[in-house]
């Protein structure tokens, strides 16, 4: 259906139009007239057409100002002006508004037809494309916070690799490397700095989500993450490493008001803690920070800047290449953690190659914080007496570049031993794995049986297995048994069923196909030739 405008003070006009749009499509139009400009205006906005036949000279507001009038309430309508008047200026003035077409009278009956056909289709096109684009925004309604969730979640549980997070910010349209997270913490009152009934205010809160999170864009740009547990997390990208006096202001105050306005709405008691800028993949760090600072006061809304909770840094100390050092040994990335532990280095020398006793103790803390973090990783035997020799190693050293030496090296193993972990431990079940495999061949063996005894699951030891060995269980097994066979058919006259019995087969006939299948012969031609 087309809802059609015919505007002309002559009656002859809109006659001859209305006829001939009836007589071509019928139910397919809705028309209505309209005579004067005023009444066109006024038609409009009730009627709000979409094509409308227009003539520019018109008793009292021409046609010009009268689509100029209609335009503003009606983005979608298609004009056709028709004038007997030669007018450059009013073409001029229509094309601007938008005019499909404009016509000299009188006009045949094919034009009216084709510009009507020409209108007909441009409507339908914008008629499919807000369709369109309306179930494009219904998708993203559901699929935009899964993407800003899984952004969030992976950031707080660091379950992520960095190619990971350039993904959501493409999918998000974030641009900024740094940002900072709230902590949005509910419950029924607060006692102290403890919000009471948790678990009940939680489920309200899920049932309650959609709502809270349409109040809080009002009052913080940045992502919202789901419910967990009384808490809802935040993430605010900004483009600055750090925020401004006025910028924290605004944000507490409008964390202040956002907290007013949804104890208002519901029967919670809200508070807000902010953690400060960090690069993205440190939010876990942010995060931590703006849990704590809620824990340290009463306050509804606190921000860690204006309170701090964590350790506070001389200005010029590298924190920052402290922190990814430590990350890089936890992930076992032996080049970068030896290239930033001579970074460490470098900057002790700069600003304290005077103090050598200073250097020595914090190569010292890094390195047995370094190794902490490997034993955790790797679960390596600690031994009380394994390092009781690095301090007198560490003052025995005459010149600071023997020190960088011995500092860069322990970096590196620690690195080292993280890197290796998996391999080492794989190495270490699959040769206790064969070993057991090699004595009890002769006995009736499952995957199961043998995943067991080195305590890794079936599936996983079956890709482990291939991976260092090059076969799977089964083949190995047999080759294994096959070739104890070989040897008791060249070295003993037992039978066939002995032999078969005591390679692991019950069944000599089963043993006998397995046979030909891997030596390309029976075992009676393998034992005569």
């Amino acid at each position: 259906m087309y809802k059609v405008l015919l505007a002309d003070d002559e009656g002859i006009v809109i006659d001859s139009l209305k006829f001939i749009i009836e007589k071509e499509f019928g139910s397919q139009c809705d028309i209505r007239i309209a005579k004067t400009g005023r009444q066109v205006i006024e038609l409009a906005e009730e009627f709000q057409p979409d094509i409308a036949f227009m003539d520019i000279q018109m008793p009292g507001i021409n046609g010009i100002e009268a689509m100029r009038e209609i335009r503003r309430t009606n983005n979608h309508i298609v004009f056709i002006v028709m004038t007997a008047y030669d007018k450059f200026d009013y073409a001029k003035e229509a094309i601007s508004l938008g005019v499909l077409d404009y016509l000299n009278k009188p006009v045949s009956r094919e034009a009216i037809l084709d510009v009507l056909n020409k209108a007909m289709n441009q409507i339908d096109g914008e008629r499919k494309k807000r369709s369109n684009d309306l179930q494009v925004r219904e998708k993203l309604e559901t699929v935009v916070p899964i993407i800003e969730n899984g952004l969030i979640q992976d950031l707080l549980f660091k379950e992520y690799f960095k190619e990971d997070i350039d993904n959501y910010k493409t999918l998000l349209g974030i641009n900024s490397e740094y940002g900072y997270m709230a902590c949005m913490v509910f419950g029924r009152e607060l006692v102290g700095n403890y919000m009471t009934s948790a678990v009940a205010v939680s489920i309200q809160a899920q049932k309650s989500y959609r709502e809270i999170h349409t109040i809080t864009e009002d009052y913080i740009k940045g992502i919202i993450g789901s419910v967990m547990s009384n808490k809802i997390p935040i993430l605010i990208p900004t483009e600055n490493e750090t925020l401004s006096y006025n910028e924290r202001n605004r944000v507490v105050e409008n964390a202040r008001a956002l907290c007013r306005k949804l104890s208002d709405r519901f029967d919670m008691d809200f508070r807000i803690g902010f953690g400060s800028v960090k690069p993205l993949d440190r939010m876990a760090e942010s995060y931590e920070e703006s849990n704590s600072v809620l824990v340290a006061t009463t306050s509804h809304v606190a921000h860690v800047d204006d309170m701090p909770v964590a350790c506070q840094y001389e200005e010029s100390y590298p924190m920052d290449l402290e922190k990814r050092l430590f990350s890089e040994i936890s992930l076992g990335n032996v080049n970068e953690s030896t290239a930033l532990a001579q970074t460490f280095f470098e900057w002790m020398e700069e600003n304290y190659a005077s103090d050598n006793d200073s250097i020595r103790l914090k190569c010292l803390e890094f390195v047995l914080w370094a190794e902490h973090l490997a034993y955790e990783k790797t679960a390596r035997m600690y031994e009380f007496k394994s390092r009781a020799n690095y301090l007198s190693e560490l003052m025995s050293l005459s010149s600071l570049s023997e020190v960088k030496r011995w500092f860069v090296e322990k970096i590196k193993a620690a690195a080292f031993w993280v890197s290796n972990k998996h391999e080492e431990q794989s190495m270490s079940a699959m040769n206790k794995a064969k070993q057991y495999i090699d004595e009890n061949y002769m006995k009736e063996l499952t995957l199961d049986d043998v995943s067991r005894v080195v305590n890794i699951s079936s599936y996983y030891f079956s890709k482990v297995f291939k991976e260092e060995t090059g076969e799977n269980f089964i083949d190995y097994l047999t080759k294994l048994r096959i070739e104890a066979a070989k040897k008791l058919l060249k070295t003993t006259n037992k039978s066939m069923k002995e032999i078969a019995s005591e390679v692991g087969y019950p069944d000599p006939n089963y043993f006998s196909r397995n046979f030909k299948k891997y030596t390309g012969k029976t075992p009676t031609d393998y034992a005569k030739g």
